[in-house]
């Protein structure tokens, strides 16, 4: 089979001085290979999916000229207000005002029904500021700040900066003068001695302390600078600093006192100097048995000859003594076999080739593994083990000698796992998020050409026996990232672009992953006379997001949200998605727990990203915006005895009728009093295809007839839709067909 090597990326880059010096530099990377494009394509689709409905249409908060990654790198920008006194949400973000002014920082609170309360720069001195954290205090519900900043772009050396709003009697906005926590260039005493360490893009986390009536805050920050020898980029040890308070001292300004910690394996590799470079690709997290856990991967090579260094790329650094301890090291491999699909309708030699085109790679030599995934968080559910959304895709090595190993990777087969870390047993696991073959948790693992995991290929290519391709397996293939790409920013889309964001469990146990996929924009802008059909998705970043009931164990199938099919979303083009650190519940329906999703998106008016080096788009800037979803999800509430996928209660809502129907049907439902009503109609994927009812109704027994079009008239597909009527603070589903 041909394939073309289309892109090979490099070890370092230096970025121009017209751009800021504060976004990170690719580290090692592997070699990015895309398989022929493939006329038929695979829709995975489980019954699972979600349902959902705006709580909150997308409301614009600033418009702004930065285009970049607005709320950090491995933070969840946006906070649940715990005190259910105010309920709302506190939010972070960095932006321009203007095309030329300063980037600032700004702060937000939004009140549970969406009106913004405040939004405001976090500082008034004209600073250039950005990658902001914020974490709430859960007792006294005041939310905390940190970022750092320069005096202007480019500055030689940023400071990290720290202030906090007392928010008194639910008035946000009262902020503290912040304070510097951390002034570089940092010095890192003996056996490495520099004195020219900048830490900068903070993440912060607040745990317990040993202190009676207090919490302890940690921010940590990681390096910017390099010292490896023949290395331009960091291997981005950290700068972890800590302090006592309680809400008392916020409201009376009484200063923090600061302490640090650094982790002493990541120094060692900043200052590798055994021609060896590893790049961490970490997020930080607290527990509340007093330690503190720095978890993720890291890519590793040898620097000359340039060549994959092979070794367990999967760490948790672990602190215990509330940060006051000594530091452990757990490693394990993110890597898991896989094997090579043969040609010739399974009779051939293996459809993935080296990077001659010829040499078929052997079943042994082809594994997964995890890849462009360097802006992840991790949260810990109530079990004692922390979680994190990242990327896995196909993998192979090639050379004959060790030091000398090329890696290659397929880029359009990357899957989204859950990277489970263990804190009592001390242990990784991988979960399935998206796709799943058999169950999240089981031994059966989701192959590209083999959605099961029986071991045999699901389809081949049969329609045309003139092809190149006949005989070839059916693979699915996936673009889990906002832009389609990849050689965008001189080949580096993939390491910019990358933001899986998941919540942390609430008391509930419900959860969330989000993500971006822009597969079929890809096919259309690379392969347009094959998919003409997806010519509205050429401009199309989507936003996908899977739910889970029960703290990770098990994930639904995602849904969509784009301009495309999302009515709420028309003529936008959402990037850089974040959602709110945790889920809030509202109730549980029919055994269905229903609970709502915060989501902070910047809304870009031309796609791509001007603020990195080869920009794409224009310097036209875009909205930061806010939205809330209601979701109920897809599987039963564990407490409930009703185990059924949907069963309404038959107090209000009845079965259509006829079912299956076409091309119309009737939907009949009772109310024991008059009210505000809402009866809307969900396709599969958990999206609004139309609205029947939104008015007020008069108690009784009504009918409704659907025709089987959407809410702009189109006839809609074949297939089983969901039908959902509230009223009187109450919510019923029902299931339906339409057979065409």
């Amino acid at each position: 089979m041909k394939k073309g090597l289309l892109f090979a990326l490099s070890l370092s880059i230096l970025l121009s001085v017209v751009f800021a010096n504060d976004i990170m530099l690719p580290g090692p990377q592997k070699h990015g290979i895309s398989l022929p494009c493939q006329k038929v394509i695979n829709e995975l689709s489980r019954p699972d999916t979600c349902i959902y409905n705006f709580s909150i249409n997308p409301t614009t908060l600033l418009m702004s000229y930065y285009d970049y990654l607005i709320g950090g790198y491995n933070n969840t920008p946006m906070c649940v207000e715990p005190d259910p006194l105010y309920g709302g949400y506190f939010l972070t973000f960095h932006g321009q005002r203007t095309a030329t002014s300063q980037r600032r920082v700004f702060y937000s609170y939004i009140s549970d029904n969406g009106v913004i309360q405040n939004m405001n720069e976090l500082t008034n001195v004209q600073n250039w500021e950005g990658y902001p954290t914020i974490a709430i205090d859960p007792v006294s519900g005041k939310p905390l700040y940190a970022w750092h900043y320069g005096v202007s772009v480019g500055d030689t050396y940023y400071k990290v900066a720290f202030a906090y709003d007392a928010f008194l009697s639910g008035a946000a906005g009262l902020i503290s003068d912040p304070v510097n926590i951390l002034t570089n260039p940092t010095a890192l005493p003996s056996p490495y001695n520099t004195t020219d360490n900048e830490f900068i893009w903070p993440s912060m986390q607040i745990g317990p302390s040993p202190n009676a009536d207090m919490r302890r805050v940690y921010i940590l920050s990681r390096n910017n600078t390099a010292h490896v020898p023949g290395e331009t980029v960091a291997s981005d040890n950290v700068w972890i600093v800590y302090a006592d308070f309680n809400g008392e001292m916020l409201e009376q300004g009484t200063p923090l006192v600061w302490n640090h910690t650094t982790i002493p394996t990541l120094d060692a590799w900043n200052h590798a100097a055994n021609n060896t470079f590893r790049s961490p690709s970490n997020a930080f997290t607290v527990g509340n048995d007093g330690r503190i856990y720095y978890v993720g991967y890291h890519s590793s090579i040898f620097v000359t000859p340039v060549g994959d260094l092979v070794e367990p790329d999967l760490d948790a650094f672990v602190c215990d003594n509330y940060g006051q301890g000594a530091w452990t090291r757990v490693q394990s491999s993110s890597e898991f076999r896989s094997w090579n699909p043969k040609t010739n309708f399974g009779n051939g030699a293996g459809w993935i080739t080296q990077s001659d085109n010829t040499t078929s790679v052997p079943d042994d030599s082809l594994y997964f593994a995890v890849v462009n995934s360097g802006h992840l968080n991790a949260v810990f559910d109530g079990f004692g083990k922390i979680h994190a959304a990242a990327l896995w895709a196909p993998m192979w090595r090639e050379g004959a000698i060790p030091t000398q190993l090329s890696g290659y990777y397929i880029t359009d087969m990357q899957i989204v796992k859950d990277l489970v870390y263990d804190s009592n047993t001390q242990s990784f696991s991988i979960r399935e998020i998206y796709p799943i073959a058999g169950t999240t948790t089981d031994t059966l693992l989701w192959l590209p050409w083999d959605n099961n995991a029986d071991g045999v290929v699901d389809e081949y290519i049969d329609d045309d026996p003139t092809s190149d391709a006949y005989g070839y397996p059916i693979s699915d293939r996936s673009w889990p990232f906002p832009f389609w790409d990849k050689t965008a920013h001189n080949n580096f889309m993939m390491f910019h672009y990358n933001n899986l964001k998941i919540t942390k469990p609430n008391t509930q146990g419900m959860m969330a992953a989000v993500w971006q996929e822009s597969n079929r924009a890809r096919l259309y802008n690379t392969y347009s006379a094959d998919y003409p059909e997806l010519i509205q998705y050429s401009d199309t970043p989507e936003i996908w997001i899977s739910c889970s009931p029960d703290n990770g164990y098990t994930w639904s199938e995602p849904f969509s949200l784009n301009k495309v099919e999302t009515p709420q979303l028309a003529s936008m083009k959402p990037m850089w998605v974040y959602p709110a650190d945790a889920i809030k519940y509202v109730t549980s329906e029919n055994g269905h727990k229903v609970g709502k999703l915060a989501l902070l998106f910047y809304d870009d008016i031309s796609w791509g990203s001007y603020q990195q080096e080869a920009p794409v788009g224009q310097n036209d800037g875009g909205y930061i915006k806010f939205a809330e979803l209601e979701i109920t999800f897809p599987q039963p509430d564990p407490n409930s005895n009703d185990d059924s996928v949907v069963t309404p209660e038959v107090t209000m809502l009845k079965q259509n009728y006829p079912n299956p129907f076409n091309p119309e049907t009737t939907i009949k439902f009772n109310l024991p009093k008059s009210g505000k009503t809402d009866l809307s109609i969900y396709n599969t994927k958990g999206q609004l295809v139309k609205i029947l009812v939104n008015s007020f109704v008069s108690k009784g027994e009504q009918n409704i007839t659907w025709k089987g079009t959407d809410n702009y008239g189109n006839v809609v597909a074949g297939g089983l839709y969901f039908y959902k009527l509230k009223c009187d603070g109450k919510t019923e589903t029902r299931k339906m067909m339409l057979i065409k």
